[in-house]
């Protein structure tokens, strides 16, 4: 048995149980390395029964004397009473529906038995407790505990760890032994002994520092790779410098802010350079981005190149493509559509005159990604809210043309620090400046005692011509969740409330043909209040609209309260957003109170991940990033920064990690993005 056989090779590994281990990442032996565990128990002192004190967790070996059965062999109340005695004294042990354990207790044997101790009346029980026979493997030390799914058990995942360590000595070490000492590492074998045995804190730290390191030197080498290759396949589009692009600025109908001028500088840069652009604009919720990407396809077009803008919905590409043809149509530039709602007429003119160069710039959905689209000359491509697509789509859009531009925008505010890794493919803009004369949006907090005010304000702004969203947390009634609303729920009660009114329901499990009907019918001012799910977090700008109305805000994360809330504040008139919260917890309590206290994307994604911590913040799949297992972005900063640094020496003297001495860095590397096909070193 070596460390590249499947997990079959193991005896007691059937078909049920492989599928299970596969599911948790674990198909040859060496996977079972890198499942860590989530916990330890502290086995290493055994107790004496007359030393057990009342509420600890104590270690006990005995010898059982006594068992006593209790209640019917057909009910479920049954106990098994175990008194197990030492030189000391005796305790009892008490088992619940014992069925299957009452056979593994053998009179006048001798176990270790690892629980918590409770004294009554100076009896002394454990209630429940692990145990093994003595001199069984695992009865005394650090004792690892797995993260585990239904069908495996910890004494199974322990016993297959035991047996991939036999193995341990073939494990290969990715790290040169400069890069190890360099960085005061211990070396891998040793990290990987003792993350799942460690003797003691000093050497399951020493393991974790080096187990972390390698996380995110791996992660940063994937994708410093990918943004070479990006830069390096081949010399980027050299846009026309004669292009006077403030002509097209000079007749917008509003004044651009300085932070906007600084971000339209950094993409005139790149725009302009041999270097192919990759850039991020970054930007809160009214801060400008379109204007930007007007001024950059503005840039190609009159350069001689076709741009193109995806959007993550078809109304919101249909609310790009009618401001573009309103702004460009003055300047002789053409605007296409395309959505997969089209029939199979439109799309077919749609891609001719594409494909012959007669339409400038296309926008559309995901239908853009499709084999059939084909451009004459692209040279800019624009994803709108970024989050929205994975990193593969992207790129599928940008293969349409011969390396072109890349403009990326998203209005999901992510702290600088982790911008640089969740991006790092990317170079970084930041629009980190409103307009001049935007109103700020009132935000108020209120329990479920203070709903029938804020309806009333709610009707007082539609007798005035206003709109209002009211969101929900559940799409229907769940019996799990006390004093959860649901959108179902909100929806009846709202459509009794406003009798005279226009009410609709929008969720997520609707057609999309249904919600785009809805939502076209709310931006018409056909429908008075929607209410929906979050599907609306990113949706069309509907400027009429001045109520946000969020029903158990408490369950919402800050970025998703900070999303909604964006989702008015967009015309001249006075907008609010009203929180409804029962959060009594702690955490609970300081969203609310930051939603309050500021509207600053930036200080709300700051405070979102100190309060969540970047596993919950990220969502690292829909952004295209490997899981990490044991780095924290935020906690391990200044472990990042050196791996960073390392990663950056390394790719210098070996840009294709090619060198022998880093086929096993390579080789980690390709699998942590596994999962990712824009990896290829």
């Amino acid at each position: 048995m070596n460390l590249n056989d499947p997990i079959s090779s193991i005896k007691g590994i059937g078909s049920k149980k492989a599928d299970v281990l596969k599911s948790m990442g674990i198909e040859t032996i060496e996977d079972f390395f890198y499942v860590y565990p989530r916990d330890y128990q502290d086995r290493r002192e055994l107790k004496k029964v007359n030393e057990l004190l009342d509420g600890s967790v104590s270690l006990v070996k005995g010898k059982i004397v006594l068992k006593v059965k209790n209640g019917s062999p057909y009910s479920r109340k049954q106990t098994l009473k175990v008194l197990v005695t030492d030189e000391t004294g005796g305790m009892e042990v008490v088992f619940f529906n014992p069925k299957f354990i009452v056979n593994r207790l053998e009179m006048d044997a001798e176990y270790v038995f690892y629980g918590r101790v409770s004294i009554e009346f100076g009896k002394i029980k454990m209630i429940h407790p692990e145990f093994v026979k003595s001199g069984a493997n695992n009865t005394q030390g650090i004792i690892p505990i797995y993260p585990l799914k239904a069908g495996i058990s910890q004494s199974e995942m322990q016993k297959w760890q035991h047996i991939a360590a036999g193995l341990l000595e073939e494990l290969k070490e990715p790290l040169t032994k400069a890069i190890i000492d360099k960085n005061n590492l211990c070396d891998i074998q040793y990290a990987i002994r003792h993350i799942h045995r460690p003797q003691d804190k000093n050497t399951l730290k020493a393991a974790k520092y080096r187990l972390i390191f390698d996380e995110l030197l791996f992660l940063q080498i994937g994708l410093f790779s990918i943004k070479n290759k990006v830069l390096s396949n081949q010399a980027g589009i050299c846009f026309d410098k004669n292009v006077q692009e403030k002509i097209f600025m000079e007749q917008l109908p509003y004044t651009l802010t300085g932070a906007q001028q600084r971000v339209i500088a950094e993409i005139m840069r790149d725009m302009e350079s041999e270097k192919g652009m990759n850039r991020l604009v970054q930007g809160d919720v009214g801060s400008g981005k379109t204007a930007i990407a007007e001024i950059a396809l503005y840039k190609a077009v009159k350069s001689g190149f076709q741009g193109v803008m995806m959007a993550p919905t078809e109304l919101l590409a249909k609310q790009h493509f009618e401001g573009f043809v309103h702004e460009f149509d003055k300047h002789g530039i053409t605007v296409g559509f395309l959505s997969g709602s089209m029939s199979a007429k439109e799309k077919h003119q749609t891609l001719e005159k594409l494909a012959e160069g007669s339409i400038d710039i296309l926008v559309g959905t995901h239908a853009l990604i499709q084999p059939n689209v084909v451009f004459k000359n692209l040279g800019l491509v624009i994803t709108d809210e970024q989050h929205r697509f994975g990193v593969n789509q992207r790129n599928l859009l940008a293969e349409k043309g011969q390396t072109p531009d890349i403009l990326i925008m998203t209005a999901t505010p992510i702290p600088r620090t982790l911008a640089v890794i969740l991006y790092g493919d990317l170079d970084i803009s930041v629009i980190d400046e409103l307009p001049p004369g935007r109103q700020q949006i009132i935000t108020r907090a209120a329990e479920s005692s203070g709903r029938e005010k804020a309806y009333a304000f709610i009707r007082n702004e539609i007798e005035n011509g206003r709109q209002a969203y009211v969101v929900a947390p559940l799409i229907s009634e769940s019996e799990s969740l006390e004093n959860v609303i649901s959108a179902e729920e909100l929806y009846q009660e709202l459509k009794k409330k406003f009798n005279t009114i226009e009410v609709s329901l929008l969720h997520g499990e609707m057609k999309q043909a249904e919600k785009d009907e809805i939502m076209t019918r709310f931006y018409n001012n056909e429908i008075k209040i929607l209410v929906s799910t979050v599907v609306i977090e990113v949706g069309i700008n509907v400027p009429n609209a001045t109520i946000m109305l969020i029903e158990n805000a408490e369950r919402f994360g800050l970025a998703q309260l900070h999303q909604l809330r964006g989702r008015v504040g967009r015309g001249k008139h006075q907008s609010y957003c009203l929180l409804i919260s029962n959060g009594k917890n702690p955490i609970a309590k300081e969203r609310i109170h930051t939603m309050v206290s500021t509207s600053d994307g930036f200080i709300i994604a700051e405070k979102d991940l100190e309060l969540r911590g970047p596993g919950e913040f990220f969502g690292t799949k829909q952004h295209g990033l490997p899981d990490l297992k044991l780095a924290d972005l935020v906690k391990h900063a200044k472990i990042l920064h050196r791996a960073r640094e390392e990663a950056k020496t390394i790719l210098e003297e070996d840009p294709q990690i090619s060198l022998s001495e880093h086929a096993c860095l390579r080789e980690k590397t390709l699998k942590l993005f596994s999962e990712e096909s824009i990896l290829s070193i």
